[in-house]
């Protein structure tokens, strides 16, 4: 996956808590054989409701989506993770995220950002402001928020998910950093207990 340090773009207000993944993601786009994941995104609401705020001119190329509680709820969908990095917002801003798709999110080089109730609230005070005027910029080796309408913005994460942001670097990855401990046991097992390595497959 790719690394990420900072990114910058145009801030997003999405203001609904419990927005969920086929909300993203709508099940009856991936049903093609090649998913447009550009396309894809909240694409049932971009069809429906003319003054959704992705189809309004100022913020036609978002960087930055800032959103309330709980976001990503409902099913394990990886898509609604792809759609956002197709259209290249690679930072949520969120009051909190669903597990799951904050996982998505980690193992894909898209940082989730969950800001306390106080800053999240004057962060979406600025974004309002700004209205697609100006960007803000997140970065992630100083975990801060930067922008128009105030001062820097801290951010808390923790340090395997930063690393691993940082580094981009998946779960397999994160297991290929310690390839060298890998095949040393297995080097160990293979001379203590040989007849392993002769072993049947039961399931043939």
């Amino acid at each position: 996956m790719q690394a990420f340090k900072r990114h910058a773009g145009i801030a997003v207000p999405l203001l609904k808590d419990d927005i969920n993944t086929d909300q993203v993601a709508p099940v009856q786009a991936m049903r093609e054989m090649k998913p447009d994941y550009k396309k894809m995104l909240f694409m049932r609401a971009r069809m429906e409701d003319p003054e959704f705020v992705l189809n309004k001119l100022q913020f036609q190329n978002p960087g930055i989506l800032v959103t309330g509680h709980n976001f990503g709820a409902g099913s394990s969908r990886e898509a609604a993770v792809w759609g956002m990095l197709a259209n290249n917002i690679r930072v949520i801003v969120a009051k909190s995220f669903a597990d799951i798709y904050r996982e998505n999110c980690l193992q894909n080089g898209l940082l989730p950002v969950v800001l306390g109730s106080d800053d999240a609230d004057a962060f979406i005070a600025r974004v309002v402001a700004a209205n697609g005027s100006a960007p803000f910029a997140v970065d992630l080796e100083t975990q801060t928020i930067s922008g128009p309408g105030g001062a820097d913005i801290s951010f808390d994460i923790p340090a395997a998910d930063r690393m691993r942001l940082l580094e981009g670097l998946d779960d397999i990855g994160l297991t290929l950093k310690h390839t060298d401990q890998i095949v040393a046991w297995e080097k160990r097992m293979a001379a203590s207990q040989p007849w392993l390595q002769q072993a049947r497959d039961s399931r043939r």
